[in-house]
């Protein structure tokens, strides 16, 4: 188990160990969706918003 801090509000935040770059998480304190940037050494960072796609 991986454990680092939510950017946003700073709470732990668990991964598991077959997490991989690019996944996105949920923080479990503040409900802001995460990605993980890097994992060595291990960061995350806000997931960016879909943005709308109006069928084109």
């Amino acid at each position: 188990m991986l454990k680092t801090e939510c950017p946003v509000c700073g709470a732990d935040v668990e991964l598991n160990d077959g997490t991989v770059k690019g996944e996105l998480l949920e923080c479990g304190e503040c409900g802001t969706e995460l990605e993980v940037i890097n994992l060595d050494p291990l960061s995350l960072a806000e997931a960016p918003k879909e943005e709308e796609d109006w069928g084109e």
